[in-house]
């Protein structure tokens, strides 16, 4: 067998076995699996809050890791997440780790169709399981709305901006109905397109350090309305 081929049998091998490994943990369970383990549960007084959600949440730390220093603040977001992954993950990655709060920052994959097509209603109605799973555990709410979204870059011309906006009304109205905490970033953030201001996210989706400074002091007021709820 010629190098080129065995090169080629083990690229296809590879291939396989990536997609063997995401259908076997599709909402990627195991990701921080180990850090729950060493986290272990919340001790007594502690006001620990749990962030779920997908590359924003994500990348948070990475932009400002001085914002999580020194705060009980556990990061538990996983980039290109759609919200049925992170309902799967919930309990493991939120309710297992007895937070006081969570902050739920989701459905912005779901429109852009990274695990297939939803519908707003699946998407809100998965957000809303977690929210429940949560207040039924003792653990504060607050839904976060979705960002702004013109265009996405790596899956253009679906027009998520007005799907956002309904999206929000949504989330909006059943947070006020279940006397939760909705967290409006979209108001602070948006601009005259329904997009993100460019300057908060180069590429329209992803927040740098200046639009992190902007959702900053909104989730902290909303963590400190939460607690005192």
């Amino acid at each position: 067998m010629n190098i080129e081929k065995l090169k080629l049998i083990i690229f296809f091998m590879s291939l396989v076995m990536g997609e063997l490994s995401y259908a076997q943990d599709w909402a990627d369970l195991n990701r921080y699996k180990s850090s729950n383990e060493i986290l272990g549960k919340a001790s007594a007084g502690e006001n620990r809050i749990v962030f779920m959600g997908n590359s924003i949440t994500e990348g948070w730390m990475q932009a400002d890791p001085e914002f999580f220093k020194g705060k009980s603040y556990i990061n538990r977001a996983i980039g290109g997440q759609t919200t049925p992954q992170m309902l799967l993950r919930f309990r493991s990655d939120v309710v297992d780790l007895n937070p006081k709060a969570v902050v739920i920052l989701a459905g912005t994959n779901d429109i852009a169709g990274n695990t297939g097509p939803s519908s707003l209603k699946m998407i809100a109605d998965n957000i809303f399981s977690m929210a429940e799973i949560a207040e039924i555990n003792g653990i504060k709410v607050v839904i976060s709305s979705v960002l702004p979204v013109y265009d996405y870059p790596w899956r253009p011309g679906l027009k998520p901006a007005e799907k956002i906006v309904t999206l929000n009304a949504m989330l909006k109205k059943y947070a006020d109905k279940h006397k939760m905490i909705y967290l409006d970033y979209f108001n602070a953030m948006v601009d005259k397109k329904n997009g993100l201001k460019k300057e908060f996210a180069p590429d329209g989706v992803h927040p740098n350090l200046t639009g992190y400074k902007v959702m900053e002091p909104l989730v902290e007021e909303a963590i400190s309305k939460a607690l005192n709820y």
